[in-house]
């Protein structure tokens, strides 16, 4: 296959790439800037589309992967936060419920939380938004074993505290 004729096949199906990446990021922008990305990754990895094959499905898996390493980097660049109160994923949805319920299971949490030791309080917060247990061992220079199970032990006490 030319060049021209893989630029024609990427081309042609811009359109169904820019839905999809609507679809993962549920935003225009970001939609437009990971389909130019995956036009770009395309064009680099050419030589290792087998041809005859689909061409939809390897540029749809491309961007799935393009857009998880992207929010994987930036789940990793998250700021330690103990409000629990506030969503901690950028593309939720808000929804509407009783705010006081809410606030009473918040202030339950909360309460829970402050009541764990600080060890644990601070990997199960790292945790909850998002690091991953690799992660939070290296931040806390703790071994990975050691996190684990004070993961661990911060959720069991957490399930009991909160089912009283």
């Amino acid at each position: 296959m030319t060049q021209a004729d893989f630029n024609c096949l990427l081309v042609s199906n811009q359109g169904v790439l820019v839905a999809y990446a609507t679809t993962l990021t549920k935003d225009y922008d970001d939609a437009h800037d990971l389909m130019q990305e995956t036009m770009m990754r395309a064009l680099v990895k050419r030589e290792k589309f087998a041809v005859g094959s689909n061409i939809r499905a390897w540029l749809y898996t491309m961007m799935k992967n393009i857009f998880i390493n992207n929010y994987r980097k930036q789940s990793s660049h998250r700021f330690i936060n103990s409000d629990l109160s506030e969503p901690q994923n950028e593309y939720a949805v808000p929804r509407a419920y009783n705010t006081g319920i809410s606030s009473l299971h918040t202030r339950a949490i909360k309460k829970s939380m402050s009541e764990l030791p600080a060890s644990h309080r601070t990997a199960i917060e790292l945790y909850a938004q998002g690091y991953l247990y690799k992660e939070i061992a290296e931040m806390l220079d703790e071994p990975l074993g050691t996190i684990k199970s004070r993961i661990h032990l911060a959720r069991k006490a957490l399930a009991l505290a909160l089912a009283n």
